[in-house]
């Protein structure tokens, strides 16, 4: 009997592991593609956004995806240290988006109907956080 039957894990979880690091894997190509644009190669409209968005949304950016793909990583290697990073992760991403309302320079360049994709991206990484909580709680992760 292999290690992941002993543990009582379902044969679901590596699936959905491998699922959590395809998201975070995305994610981090986004920021990557994000910060090595040329500002000036940006349509006028996503030119203001760009000088709208304060450094710390960005640094949130950075600390909610590679943090996540770190704790996706170890939630495939089953390690309970996932947990509090995606929990991390989560809160990053939360204050990085929190800008698009708080900041008054892009909540007045944001229309509501833009706000569906971060809103989806919350509940992702939410669902994710709650997979690896399930996970620890059932006894999966060592």
């Amino acid at each position: 009997m292999d290690e992941d039957n002993r543990a009582g894990a379902p044969r679901w979880f590596t699936l959905a592991a491998l699922g959590a690091l395809a998201w975070e894997l995305i994610g981090c190509a986004m920021y990557l593609m994000q910060v090595s644009v040329d500002p000036a190669a940006l349509p006028a409209d996503q030119r203001q956004m760009w000088d709208a968005t304060p450094v710390w949304m960005t640094g949130a950016y950075a600390l909610a995806v590679w943090i996540g793909l770190v704790a996706a990583i170890l939630l495939l290697m089953r390690r309970k240290l996932a947990e509090p990073l995606l929990l991390v992760s989560l809160i990053a991403v939360v204050v990085q988006f929190s800008g698009l309302l708080t900041v008054p320079a892009l909540r007045n360049l944001v229309g509501s109907d833009m706000l569906f994709l971060p809103f989806l991206i919350v509940v992702v990484c939410g669902v994710i956080w709650h997979f690896a909580r399930r996970a620890r709680r059932s006894g999966w992760l060592h």
